[in-house]
């Protein structure tokens, strides 16, 4: 089955979905191939769209063809709300591996492009590893899928069954029976370069996956390193939750704050379900950030009349300090400097110390203190915190100017 074309027709374009257009098409294209697998029972808005479209860690993919959208496929990322296929399988030694997990669900391609060769398909899954490998910090891809379908996916990308294995009553797909599978994003390349490294160039799926770059992907354009890209603003929230479907009517009152949480914002509280009014209080909280991110660093301190530099990974910040990984044991409460590369073309140099440190003897989490941010610092910090889509980002001097 496998026939991949290096160079595919220009008139196919793969992007994320961002508008209301393009979203709404995603929607009714997976809304009517889940009907017809018996995977959902009819919408009256024609539409299948879930909690999950709804959060700022999924990205819905999209494959247009002449401008029209021809297959699509979302990816949900383990978060506060989780994730459709924990419902059903174990995850504990997937979790065990350490780092972030995303789950590829609502794969559609349309009707008139499921017999041409995988044509829409491939390079959808050529996309989705692409954005999974280098702009998702993803390090384990988790799929739940059809028994008849699964084979398919452990041929392509060496998806391995989770040890329970199948369920025969998977709720997110209407009762319809599931396998639970896995890549592993670090070494899913020797994998398939192992399989297929020496086949012919169309069958070669190590290089069209691993080595090759197609043209018809337009990755988004990214101001700052995070590694997720929201597009549902207010108005967007309201047409698909509210007026086209009644999702949000549908949550129960924890997964209702935990969303108050995530757009901890005015403008977005006056389309999110209600509160009750005791738990209404509370929200301000408990906010999370709409945004991860992952920006290289170095860290420069003294030690023994020397100064010693420490390679770190900033995951995670705020306007007085910041948590980072490093494989080096670092010294608790001694000033040094971060030098930390924000975006391409942003950097912030910033007087810092550790305050708290878990360490394992092969890396660590690490927690610094500020002494005072500079400017390039709070422009992050505040896109970050105002910010509510990528675009946001992408002109994040809006929020705090030069």
């Amino acid at each position: 089955m496998i026939d991949v074309e290096p160079h595919p027709d220009e008139r196919l374009v793969l992007k994320i979905a961002d508008t209301k257009e393009e979203l709404e098409a995603c929607f009714r294209l997976l809304h009517d191939a889940y009907v017809a697998a018996g995977y959902m029972k009819p919408d009256p808005s024609g539409m299948r769209a879930t909690i999950y479209h709804a959060l700022p860690t999924t990205t819905t993919l999209c494959a247009k063809f002449d401008g029209k959208v021809v297959g699509t496929l979302s990816l949900i990322r383990d978060s506060t709300f989780g994730f459709p296929l924990q419902s059903a399988f174990d995850l504990h030694e997937i979790r065990a591996r350490g780092g972030r997990i995303a789950e590829g669900s609502a794969l559609a391609v349309h009707p008139d492009f499921r017999k041409t060769s995988g044509a829409i398909m491939f390079p959808l899954m050529k996309f989705m590893y692409d954005y999974c490998q280098y702009y998702f910090d993803t390090s384990n891809l988790v799929i739940a899928v059809n028994p008849d379908r699964i084979e398919m996916y452990e041929s392509l990308l060496c998806f391995e069954r989770l040890e329970q294995a199948e369920v025969d009553n998977y709720d997110f797909a209407n009762g319809a029976p599931a396998v639970g599978a896995c890549v592993n994003m670090r070494t899913a390349s020797a994998k398939v370069k192992a399989t297929y490294g020496n086949r012919t160039r169309r069958k070669n799926l190590y290089t069209y996956f691993m080595r090759s770059r197609l043209k018809n992907i337009v990755m988004p354009s990214r101001r700052y390193f995070t590694t997720n890209d929201p597009v549902m603003t207010p108005e967007l929230l309201d047409y698909f939750f509210n007026r086209c479907t009644n999702a949000f009517d549908k949550l129960g009152q924890h997964q209702r704050r935990l969303l108050h949480a995530i757009y901890n914002n005015e403008d977005y509280a006056k389309v999110l379900p209600p509160l009750e009014e005791a738990q209404d209080s509370q929200i301000g909280q408990r906010k999370h950030l709409r945004y991860s991110l992952i920006c290289p660093a170095e860290f420069l301190y003294p030690d023994h009349g020397k100064t010693a530099t420490s390679r770190l990974r900033v995951v995670e910040l705020s306007e007085t300090g910041f948590f980072a990984y490093t494989k080096q044991e670092l010294p608790e409460r001694v000033w040094g400097e971060a030098i930390v590369q924000l975006g391409t073309n942003e950097k912030s140099a910033v007087r810092a110390m550790v305050t708290r440190s878990k360490h394992n003897g092969e890396g660590g989490m690490y927690g610094f203190k500020l002494d005072e941010p500079d400017l390039a610092w709070r422009k992050f910090v505040g896109a970050l915190q105002s910010g509510t889509t990528h675009d946001d980002l992408a002109h994040a001097t809006q929020f705090l100017g030069d």
